[in-house]
C-alpha cells in the first residue's frame, strides 16, 4: 500500500500519450520551444508550421517508431510535452542493438513551467523507449536551461560534438 504519493507520481498521473488530434498541440509547443532558443518562429501562419504538422500527424501514426508525451490543463489545453522516435542505426561494441532513440521537442508553455511536467513527459517517453521498443540507447540535444534535467534523469555527455552541416533546399 502507498502511504504518500510523491510529487512526481502525481504529474506523471497527468501525462497521456498523444493521439492524432495532438499534432497542432506538437506544433504549438515546438513553436515555444524554438522561441525560448532565440528562433524567429513566425506567426500563427509561418509556413514550417503547417508542414511541422503535416509531420506529427504522420509520425503520431507510426506508434511503433514514435511517441509523444503531453500534459493538458484544463483551461489552457496541452501545457507541456516531449516526443521521440526510433531509427535504424548500426550497432556498435558498446552498443549491439540497430536501433536508437531520439528525445527532442521537449517544451512547457512558459506560464506552466518550474512544476515539473517535463521531467514527467521525458520520463514517460523513457519508459516507452525502454518498455515497448528495442532502442540500446536515446540521444538528446539539450539546451542549457534543460541540460540539469537530463542529467538527472541519467543522461551522460557524449565523448564527440555534435556537428551540423546544412545543405540548402528550396
Amino acid at each position: 500500500m502507498i502511504d504518500r504519493v510523491t510529487d512526481i507520481q502525481v504529474r506523471r498521473a497527468l501525462v497521456r500519450r498523444a493521439g492524432a488530434d495532438d499534432a497542432e498541440s506538437l506544433v504549438h509547443l515546438r513553436g515555444l520551444m524554438l522561441a525560448a532558443m532565440g528562433n524567429d518562429v513566425g506567426g500563427p501562419d509561418a509556413p514550417w508550421r503547417r508542414t511541422a504538422r503535416d509531420w506529427f500527424a504522420e509520425q503520431l501514426a507510426s506508434p511503433d517508431t514514435f511517441a509523444a508525451y503531453v500534459v493538458d490543463d484544463p483551461g489552457a489545453g496541452v501545457v507541456a510535452g516531449a516526443a521521440g522516435n526510433v531509427d535504424a542505426h548500426p550497432p556498435g561494441p558498446r552498443d549491439l542493438t540497430t536501433l536508437r532513440g531520439h528525445l527532442y521537442n521537449v517544451s512547457t508553455h512558459p506560464d506552466f513551467r518550474r512544476r515539473g511536467l517535463a521531467r514527467a513527459c521525458v520520463a514517460a517517453l523513457m519508459e516507452w523507449f525502454q518498455d515497448e521498443t528495442g532502442v540500446g540507447q536515446v540521444e538528446l540535444h539539450a539546451t542549457d536551461d534543460g541540460v540539469d534535467l537530463y542529467r538527472a534523469l541519467g543522461f551522460s555527455e557524449s565523448r564527440f560534438p555534435t556537428l551540423r552541416f546544412r545543405t540548402t533546399r528550396a
